[in-house]
């Protein structure tokens, strides 16, 4: 008798997890429907894509380089590039930037980093909406016929500005340039970061023009 009231309740247990399986396949299908996939996909190419892990990295870096006071605008700056770049890409049919324009902007913000300048916020500005513009002129390349682009647009401006939010916030933790001078230990190790992020750049010019 415990047998069968044991068998009983492991069949209702399976028939259990059968139905919330079901359910959680149908609760995933509504969302593909919903197209937020476009939302995920926008979000996330660029954080698989080399060119921009080390444009939006150094970026960030150097935000944060600079202080709090100068930083925090590119928080707005840079998105608001990325969705300019992306809606010139599709209004004008804009091809993606040769990969020598990567490696050249990668190679011009290693030794902005490397140098230590204390650019005017115009300038941080321009140049922050210049790369968004570019990244996101690059990442209209992935769009298809069936990409909703509201949901796409959105997901490239959260990644943007997630990533260089949160960069930013690290550098200003670890370098506190508004207490400590450049000439301290943690300032130099951010300056040779941006000698590495020079030698990629260096590097990927060189590949680039030998191709």
């Amino acid at each position: 008798m415990r047998n069968v009231h044991l068998s009983t309740r492991v069949s209702t247990a399976l028939l259990a997890a059968l139905l919330l399986l079901t359910q959680a396949g149908v609760a995933d299908a509504h969302i593909v429907s919903a197209r937020l996939g476009d939302f995920y996909a926008a979000a996330l190419h660029p954080l698989l894509t080399l060119q921009d892990i080390v444009l939006w990295g150094a970026l960030g870096v150097l935000a944060g380089s600079l202080g709090a006071a100068r930083g925090r605008w590119l928080v707005v700056i840079f998105p608001l590039g990325l969705c300019a770049g992306l809606g010139l890409a599709i209004t004008m049919n804009l091809a993606p930037p040769p990969p020598v324009v990567d490696a050249a902007t990668i190679l011009g913000l290693g030794l902005l980093l490397a140098t230590a300048l204390r650019l005017p916020l115009a300038v941080l500005g321009l140049v922050a909406f210049g790369l968004g513009l570019m990244r996101g002129a690059a990442n209209a390349g992935e769009l298809v016929p069936q990409t909703d682009l509201l949901l796409y647009v959105a997901g490239l401006a959260t990644a943007g500005y997630v990533v260089i939010t949160l960069v930013m916030a690290l550098t200003l933790i670890f370098r506190r340039p508004d207490t400590e001078p450049v000439s301290h230990w943690r300032g130099i190790a951010v300056r040779a970061a941006g000698g590495w992020v020079a030698a990629v750049g260096l590097m990927m010019a060189g590949l680039s023009l030998a191709a």
